[in-house]
């Protein structure tokens, strides 16, 4: 660890300047175009595509860059297999790409990689948004406290900060951001509009969903958009590739594929999913842990799925470099004592049609966690192979004999 933050230390010029050339040479964007942030551990892509959803259906020019991709009016821009926020002549190009276009808004995912390598060298965003900061990415930053300042030195470049009130971050930012100059408004859907609270309820099924939903909302009327309009468009909003996506099928098995890949992301999902698991059938889990990240969560995320799964296969996601069997058994150090319910299959591919095919029986609910929108993965810490887990789900799920 020590000597990865000291390998991080020695390449921070590199990326400053590698920051300020880019926005040297494309920034002539910034006079034309209102930068949203959005940033946090969990519920970045789909708090950020919920604010460009909202001002679209309110009339507005507005782009996107996420995570997922980069969608300018009717184009989609793939930003990458593994990419968190885009390097910063992709993104620059990007930008200034939409200022020649006319928008008039660009909604921003911010990751803590790309704020603390400065590929948003020059970006002062008019609102942020800060979904919450768990413990993730120690594996880069070191500790939580590194974590929390990288993230809040963007928070800071705002006008307007947009704080989750139930996130224990809140009043370690707030302390942060107390000598800089700019508006902090903290949302909460318990003490929020009721009107806002009763369709967020109505319209969204995840709680934290919700928390998401409020999130944007907020962000929205920060920049006049009337309660109405968000509430309206709430409605109409589609969801997010590999976020609770569900997998079609006629064999009465529910089948779900979620980007969760951090504790806090995996215990909402398995607490969303087990609510839907009728009395007499099973909840079964498949994920794994990624190779070269914070080893910390591996233990924590196989008790997580031992107290709310009736099963769970562990397998691969992106080992890199490492053994995925000794992942594996990492994991399995946290599960409860006497949950024997766990399965070991390093192979993805395998692991999901074994619990599609084999341990799901009809009624019952699988969840496929951790790849989410990703398009492919990481075997050998080189390469990048081809993979989506929609795909091995329907695959799996057209070959199943019942």
């Amino acid at each position: 660890m020590k000597l990865q933050s000291l390998l991080i230390a020695i390449k921070q010029p590199y990326h400053f300047l590698q920051g300020l050339f880019a926005w040297i040479v494309f920034g002539a964007w910034r006079k034309h175009i209102r930068i949203i942030g959005v940033t946090g551990t969990d519920g970045k892509t789909t708090t950020s595509t919920m604010i460009y959803h909202i001002l679209s259906k309110a009339g507005k020019k507005v782009a996107l860059i996420s995570t997922v991709a980069a969608y300018i009016g009717d184009q989609e821009i793939d930003t990458g297999f593994h990419v968190t926020t885009p390097s910063p002549f992709a993104l620059q190009r990007l930008l200034r790409s939409v200022a020649e276009r006319g928008y008039e808004y660009v909604v921003l995912e911010a990751t803590s990689h790309g704020i603390h390598q400065h590929r948003l060298f020059g970006i002062n965003p008019e609102v942020v948004v800060l979904t919450n900061i768990t413990r993730e990415h120690l594996d880069y930053h070191s500790t939580y406290e590194h974590y929390l300042s990288t993230k809040a030195s963007f928070i800071a470049r705002a006008k307007t900060a947009i704080l989750n009130k139930n996130d224990r971050s809140e009043a370690l930012v707030k302390k942060k951001l107390q000598d800089k100059n700019l508006k902090i408004i903290s949302y909460d859907n318990k003490t929020c509009d009721s009107s806002i609270r009763a369709a967020l309820v109505r319209y969204i099924a995840e709680p934290y969903n919700r928390e998401n939903g409020l999130a944007a909302i907020t962000a929205c009327q920060c920049l006049h958009i009337g309660t109405d309009v968000c509430i309206k468009a709430i409605q109409s909003f589609p969801g997010v590739k590999g976020r609770m996506e569900e997998i079609p099928n006629n064999l009465g098995i529910t089948v779900v594929v979620d980007f969760a890949h951090t504790p806090n992301a995996l215990e909402r999902a398995l607490t969303t999913l087990r609510s839907r698991v009728k009395q007499g059938n099973a909840f079964i889990a498949v994920f794994g842990c990624a190779g070269l990240r914070d080893q910390s969560k591996r233990p924590a995320m196989g008790r997580i799925a031992s107290e709310r799964a009736d099963s769970a296969v562990f397998t691969a996601e992106d080992p890199r470099v490492e053994d995925v069997h000794v992942i594996i058994r990492q994991m399995k150090e946290g599960v409860v004592k006497n949950w024997g319910n766990i399965y070991e299959i390093a192979e993805r591919g395998k692991a999901i049609r074994f619990a599609i095919q084999t341990l799901a029986k009809k009624g019952d609910v699988v969840g496929i966690f951790g790849k989410g929108h990703e398009r492919s993965m990481n075997l050998d810490g080189k390469h990048e192979v081809p993979w989506s887990d929609q795909e091995e789900a329907r695959t799996a799920l057209e070959s199943r004999k019942t």
